[in-house]
């Protein structure tokens, strides 16, 4: 098992380069460690380098990096044997399609090449580490690596083991991507949808529920969290949100306010899926509020405003 000393000059290895992966690259390249990126797919490896260099510009022009775009891009490597990318490295992000035989598939594979303290994590958004990892010699060193994409802008990383998953793994991995500048948290076992999509997942019910009844608009739905709840959720969680909410703190919250939201709560008691019609309903009304070719465009002004706020929070810790 890797010593927890020793992360500071590890070798990563990305292996699947499509945004998640390629976010991932950025923040253990920004780091300053060595970075080899592996995908089955040799036009999409030999364009990563390109990718890689277009965020690390965008992140320069909001003085997000500390060094040239080209010095970070210089600790990454590309490699399209599999067994390459893996030889001796430290930690592997596996980054691979969200299916469970194609991650079955790749960790077999990667079985005969890792190193006997080889850790690897799974970026997988849903899929527990031990539907794809019961099977293999090395199950002990695989956890679920859990970012939210794009890794280089949002810090917070869901650490989720399966149950054969050792303590020391664990360990690592944690003191690792504090180590890279990201948030660990630990998810003490597994759930499904992970801690991140579950909190998601609440909302998402209530927006879709709140919208199919015609109580709101879908701009008007969006707006009450960006311009309402999210501002606060930027650098505070539920629960000091509602600490802060109550001149007694959390408890007089929950005596003033606990009724309301279990009503609320027992109203959702028979949760429906999303009809077909409603889905038609919900694109016709964004498609209006924004045209399908205008998605990749407005997905990078995304990213812009996400790198101004994280310049804005990183000016802010720093005065705390």
């Amino acid at each position: 098992m890797i010593q927890h000393t020793q992360t500071g000059n590890m070798t990563i290895a990305i292996v699947g380069t499509g945004l998640v992966g390629l976010g991932w690259a950025i923040v253990f390249a920004r780091a300053g460690m060595p970075v080899r990126l592996h995908d089955r797919n040799p036009e999409q490896l030999k364009d990563a380098p390109n990718r890689i260099r277009q965020s690390l510009r965008d992140l320069a022009e909001y003085g997000l990096i500390q060094e040239s775009p080209e010095e970070i891009l210089a600790r990454c490597s590309c490699h399209e044997e599999l067994a390459e990318a893996l030889e001796g490295v430290g930690y592997v992000q596996e980054s691979v399609l969200e299916r469970i035989d194609v991650k079955q598939d790749l960790y077999k594979e990667m079985e005969s090449s890792l190193a006997p303290h080889t850790i690897v994590g799974s970026s997988s958004s849903g899929i527990p580490a031990s539907a794809f990892t019961q099977d293999i010699s090395f199950r002990s060193r695989c956890l679920i690596a859990h970012p939210v994409n794009p890794p280089y802008l949002a810090p917070i990383v869901e650490l989720i083991p399966a149950s054969w998953t050792s303590a020391d793994t664990i360990e690592v991995v944690h003191q690792l991507m504090h180590r890279v500048g990201q948030h660990p948290i630990r998810v003490n076992r597994e759930v499904e949808g992970f801690v991140l999509n579950r909190l998601q997942g609440v909302l998402l019910r209530e927006a879709w529920a709140l919208y199919e009844e015609g109580y709101c608009s879908l701009e008007d739905i969006d707006a009450t969290i960006s311009k309402g709840l999210g501002l606060r959720w930027s650098f505070m969680g539920p629960f000091e949100t509602i600490d802060l909410n109550a001149p007694g703190g959390i408890r007089d919250y929950a005596q003033r306010l606990g009724d309301l939201y279990l009503s609320i709560t027992k109203e959702r008691m028979s949760p429906q899926p999303w009809s077909d019609e409603l889905i038609s309903q919900v694109e016709h009304e964004r498609r209006q509020r924004l045209p399908e070719t205008k998605l990749i465009e407005r997905s990078k002004w995304r990213d812009r405003r996400m790198m101004a706020l994280a310049a804005h929070k990183h000016q802010q810790e720093d005065r705390e």
